[in-house]
């Protein structure tokens, strides 16, 4: 056995059975081990921010981590957008990172680069493997290692000869580290704040955001008046009939500053305390009402969701959840605009989906349309870093197979990783994606204003512009192998998005939305 087939043996008896991957030279002897290690599943994507990307999807649906290939420093590197999204998503996942052979490391050839930097700079788990008998025994501290609560990005450099060197020997697997419980004081402390009868609000982080944290924190609600929220971007949070319906905190700062206006008491659980996105001329960026006192029930890595219980038990032993009622919009007419689009989504989303979110300015109206909608996930960008929806789809649709999934994809950010299309034809995934086409980086000519750029012009305009030429998403993706259709109605779209639900595989639909701003 060589190193690259005792990699590849720990990881899928660490239960790690997927890789996406774009390899190279270095990555070659991985790439022969797959065929003596058939449980792994290999998934190529044609760029390494579509590996990242769909790694962490995969990993937020599967709550255990998928492992990428990356081929050395540079490749790495074309994937570190999506990491860092990763990261801010707090996702198991395991990045093996091909290297040059150690004997030739010193000769300085053209893809030699500093790996460990780029390590570093993800706040991971990273390790090189030294020696094909100790690669098994590195790759079972790396799932440990990303299973660690909340969950992060482990990275095992793998040098070339480590990988084809014989004497490679299967990792015993290590038990990761389990979330540490609240300690009891600490629910008793914030029982007090919560019953006070001063406005509180209870500010919902990582993994608090499906159903028993949502439970819980509606009972919570009930009985003490309390305000409930979600972070901005969680990274995976459940919604639909029958369960609690939670707002989460505005993009703005002045919306965060005025949801939390009046808010004497915060309780942050598995939550930062809310800052502005960006830096403005004259605008505070720490979005704490003044007089309002910050207080923590769980920290990251520390059971948030049990805390929640145990506070409920506390506070609201009898009282029941809030829980959304089924209710859908009617199916709107007329040309699309950035409301009415929404609409269809929310008259037709089907039963367990699972919604990949990166429609910025077009999607504002979706978590109100969709509120009543049946039983989904979403799945937002939680690092800011655009180009995630596509991938992340991808990720998401081989973690769960059974379930559909919904793409609401901007145009400017699907430019960055459109190759994911390839990835879900290739893979047959059911990935249905409404792709909103306003030819524009909308977002940005808001920001224009918001930053004080007054001064702006013409050229600064057109810096901002998608058109001339205009994005064809229709020709792109058939021509990498996806079904694609365009829609300019309400009514098209209604009817291409039905169809393309109902039949299996991936499909892409242009909808010709106008900017918002």
């Amino acid at each position: 056995m060589n190193g690259a087939q005792a990699l590849l043996r720990t990881l899928v008896d660490g239960g790690v059975d997927v890789c996406f991957a774009n390899p190279g030279t270095s990555e070659m002897h991985f790439v022969a081990a797959l065929d003596a290690v058939p449980e792994m599943r290999a998934v190529l994507s044609l760029f390494e921010g579509t590996v990242t990307g769909a790694a962490d999807g995969y990993g937020r649906m599967a709550d255990r981590p998928a492992a990428t290939l990356l081929h050395l420093g540079p490749g790495m590197a074309n994937g570190l957008a999506n990491l860092h999204n990763a990261r801010r998503a707090h996702t198991p996942m395991i990045n093996v990172i091909g290297d040059h052979a150690r004997y030739h490391k010193g000769f300085d050839a053209p893809l030699e680069s500093d790996i460990d930097a780029l390590t570093g700079w993800l706040h991971g788990w990273s390790r090189t493997s030294k020696a094909s008998e100790e690669i098994g025994a590195d790759a079972a501290a790396a799932i440990a290692a990303a299973m660690q609560p909340p969950g992060q990005l482990a990275n095992l450099v793998l040098p070339a000869d480590v990988s084809w060197s014989d004497g490679g020997v299967v990792g015993e697997q290590v038990e990761p580290v389990a979330a540490q419980p609240v300690e009891d004081d600490r629910v008793a402390e914030i029982a007090k704040i919560v019953r006070s009868g001063e406005p509180v609000v209870l500010l919902l982080g990582h993994g608090t955001t499906r159903e028993q944290g949502l439970r819980a924190a509606s009972r919570i609600a009930v009985a003490t008046g309390v305000k409930l929220f979600a972070e901005t971007f969680p990274a995976r949070i459940e919604r639909g009939a029958g369960l609690p319906t939670i707002e989460r905190l505005g993009y703005l700062a002045e919306q965060v500053q005025w949801q939390l206006s009046e808010t004497k008491h915060l309780v942050l659980v598995g939550a930062k305390s809310p800052v502005s996105f960006f830096a403005y001329p004259g605008k505070p960026s720490e979005l704490v009402p003044d007089g309002c006192q910050v207080h923590v029930l769980s920290v990251l890595g520390e059971d948030g969701t049990g805390a929640l219980e145990h506070l409920a038990d506390l506070v609201a032993a009898d009282a029941r959840p809030v829980l959304q009622e089924a209710t859908r919009p009617g199916v709107p007419s007329g040309a699309l605009t950035p409301q009415n689009w929404t609409e269809v989504i929310g008259a037709l989303l089907p039963d367990g989906a699972i919604v990949s979110d990166e429609a910025n300015t077009s999607g504002l109206m979706i978590p109100m349309t969709t509120a009543g909608a049946p039983r989904h996930d979403v799945l937002t960008l939680t690092g800011g870093a655009i180009g995630q929806g596509l991938p992340v789809a991808v990720g998401a649709a081989v973690a769960a197979p059974d379930r559909p999934v919904v793409c609401l994809q901007a145009d400017g950010s699907a430019m960055y990783t459109a190759s994911a299309l390839w990835t879900m034809a290739r893979e047959g995934l059911d990935v249905t994606t409404v792709l909103l086409n306003n030819r524009a980086y909308a977002i940005l000519r808001m920001e224009l204003s918001r930053v004080g750029a007054t001064e702006a012009g013409p050229r600064a305009q057109q810096l901002l512009d998608l058109s001339g030429p205009d994005l064809d998403f229709v020709s792109m993706s058939n021509g990498m192998g996806v079904p694609a259709s365009r829609a300019t109605t309400a009514e098209e779209l209604a009817d291409q998005f039905a169809k393309a639900l109902a039949e299996p595989g991936p499909h892409l639909i242009e909808a010709m939305v106008p900017p918002l701003l």
